[in-house]
């Protein structure tokens, strides 16, 4: 069986509050990117194997959350058995793109259809939730209001059609523990916690009202983030922001705005000609 682990962008993020188990509540909009993707092949096998390839893991293979949700879920489903799994990883890490937890919430979603486990997407979805707060998004993959750490999620009706997306990464990582180091919680956000607000959010004027919280703290270490962004607006993006904690920068584009053209994003090819993801059309 062979899946295509998509990534994710952030449509606005805010840090709400920091809670009493060390970690942080949150407010966000998670959306599907379904043109840049890993390649998961799991094949039932007589012994269990791992290869990876593409881009290099900063981890041990036992380490890599592929094969942690494998052992995890073989310990509590007999039905299970060896599996070989070849990985190829393109959604680069330390990027904001959530790359590691859609690799584990497909994997979740390969075991449950090549062994048959009839599992729910719920329930997939709470086999993931301990491998990290955004895996269950991966499972239903579709536009979600998070709450919480991000794993409690409501699924909205998002229209970004004929919107271009331009991704860039710049040549820096930025680990969730220095994102949060600097993160000083504001409560909640009027527009986030607005649902009748976020089912219209093809809107762009409400799209722009929502910022990210990592960006002043994060830019502040690498402000290569806030040249990049700044270099997609210039370009004529209607609305650019970090994804996640970073690094990762994205900018909208209307494709028959003024001061939008293939000529320019052409240049920001050019000038991003080793960091730019990805150019496409959201659908």
């Amino acid at each position: 069986m062979k899946l295509f682990p998509n990534c994710k962008i952030n449509l606005g993020l805010r840090v709400v509050r920091k809670r009493e188990d060390g970690y942080h509540d949150l407010e966000t909009i998670f959306c599907p990117v379904m043109g840049l993707h890993d390649e998961l092949e799991v094949i039932s096998s007589s012994e269990f194997e791992f290869i990876q390839e593409g881009l290099a893991v900063d981890c041990k293979p036992e380490d890599n959350l592929i094969v942690k949700c494998f052992l995890n879920m073989k310990a509590k489903y007999p039905q299970i058995g060896d599996v070989r799994i070849r990985f190829k990883k393109n959604i680069p890490f330390g990027a904001g793109l959530g790359g590691g937890s859609s690799d584990a919430a497909h994997m979740a979603i390969a075991l449950n259809e090549i062994f048959a486990l009839g599992l729910t997407r719920e329930q997939l979805a709470d086999e993931v939730r301990p491998l990290g707060a955004d895996c269950p998004f991966f499972i239903y993959n579709t536009p979600c209001y998070a709450e919480g750490i991000g794993d409690k999620l409501t699924p909205i009706s998002l229209n970004l059609s004929g919107l271009r997306l331009v991704m860039i990464k710049p040549n820096c990582g930025v680990s969730t523990k220095e994102a949060y180091a600097g993160i000083k919680p504001k409560g909640t956000c009027a527009v986030l916690n607005d649902l009748k607000v976020l089912r219209a959010l093809n809107d762009l004027t409400i799209l722009t009202a929502l910022t990210n919280d990592f960006e002043e703290t994060v830019c502040k270490i690498h402000p290569e983030i806030a040249e990049t962004k700044q270099r997609l607006l210039d370009a004529g993006a209607v609305y650019a922001a970090m994804s996640g904690s970073g690094s990762t920068v994205f900018g909208l584009f209307q494709h028959d705005a003024e001061g939008c053209t293939d000529a320019q994003l052409r240049l920001l090819h050019e000038e991003f000609a080793s960091m730019v993801i990805l150019d496409d059309t959201l659908a």
